[in-house]
């Protein structure tokens, strides 16, 4: 079983983009290269501005719902009040 994150980006235009996956690293090089989302394409650089560790994929979607129907400044809200967490390890 793979650990799923949901993960929030901010762009290069300030926008918030909200996913997640199994492999933080590996997206968000996926995103930067332009090969990540459509949302993203136009909108490079990306920077991680947050992530969370869910667990398994269907409570991955569950909270990635959850957080793209907040508004906007209940994200950043989110993001300045969340705990950091260390970097994802390397594969």
């Amino acid at each position: 079983m793979s650990d799923w994150s949901l993960y929030i980006l901010e762009c290069k235009d300030g926008s918030l983009y909200t996913g997640v996956t199994t492999d933080l690293e590996r997206r968000l090089r996926k995103h930067n290269q332009g090969a990540g989302s459509k949302y993203t394409r136009t909108r490079r650089p990306v920077k991680l501005v947050y992530n969370e560790l869910i667990g398994n994929e269907l409570l991955a979607k569950k909270r990635e719902i959850e957080v793209k129907k907040l508004s906007r400044q209940n994200k950043l809200r989110l993001i300045k009040y969340s705990v950091p967490r260390p970097k994802p390890p390397a594969r």
